[in-house]
C-alpha cells in the first residue's frame, strides 16, 4: 500500500503514512469522530508568505504553522479549549515523528491567551529556543516539539515586521 500524498510505501493497517503524516484512505482510528483538528498541505514554504495569507482568526483562537519538519508549511486552527500534540493517531495534532513524544504537549486557552504545556514528553517541548514546562504564547512565538518548528499566530493584526 503507497500514501496517496506522498507516494511512500505504508506498512500494512497503518492508520497514516509514516513519512508524511497523510491518513490512509480507507483507514478508522478506533473511537475516533469527526471532531478533529485537520492539516492543509501546502506546495513551497515561506513562513513570510504563509502569515500573509493566513484568514483572519476569531478573538480567542490562535494557529500553528509548521515551518520545520515533514509537515512544513501544514496549518492547524487552535478553535477548541484543549488542543493535544503527539505522536499518537488520536492526537488533534498528529506530528509521526520519534522524536514527538505519543502525547508530547497540549495547547489550551486560558481566558484571553493561549498556553502550551509539556504532557511529560521526552525531548521537551520549546518556545523560542527555551525547554518550557508551561509558557504563555505570543503571537510570533516559535514552538519546537521533536523536529518540528512551528510557529504560534493569535492576533488577527500581526505585521511581518514582527517575525524575525
Amino acid at each position: 500500500m503507497f500514501c496517496s500524498q506522498c507516494g511512500q510505501q505504508v506498512p500494512e493497517g497503518a492508520n497514516f503514512c509514516p513519512s508524511c503524516g497523510a491518513p490512509i484512505a480507507g483507514s478508522t482510528v478506533a473511537g475516533g469522530t469527526d471532531d478533529t483538528t485537520s492539516a492543509m498541505e501546502v506546495g513551497a514554504f515561506d513562513p513570510r508568505h504563509e502569515v500573509e495569507d493566513l484568514p483572519e482568526l476569531e478573538p480567542g483562537t490562535g494557529m500553528l504553522v509548521v515551518v520545520r519538519g515533514p509537515n512544513a508549511g501544514s496549518r492547524f486552527l487552535l478553535d477548541r479549549e484543549r488542543t493535544s500534540i503527539g505522536r499518537h493517531p488520536e492526537s488533534d495534532i498528529f506530528l509521526d515523528d520519534v522524536t514527538v513524544s505519543r502525547r508530547h504537549a497540549i495547547v489550551s486557552r486560558q481566558g484571553a491567551t493561549m498556553v502550551v504545556e509539556d504532557n511529560g514528553s521526552l525531548n521537551g517541548t520549546y518556545v523560542n529556543g527555551e525547554r518550557v514546562e508551561r509558557r504563555e504564547l505570543a503571537t510570533g512565538d516559535e514552538l519546537q516539539i521533536g523536529r518540528f518548528k512551528v510557529l504560534f499566530v493569535g492576533d488577527p493584526g500581526l505585521t511581518l515586521g514582527e517575525l524575525s
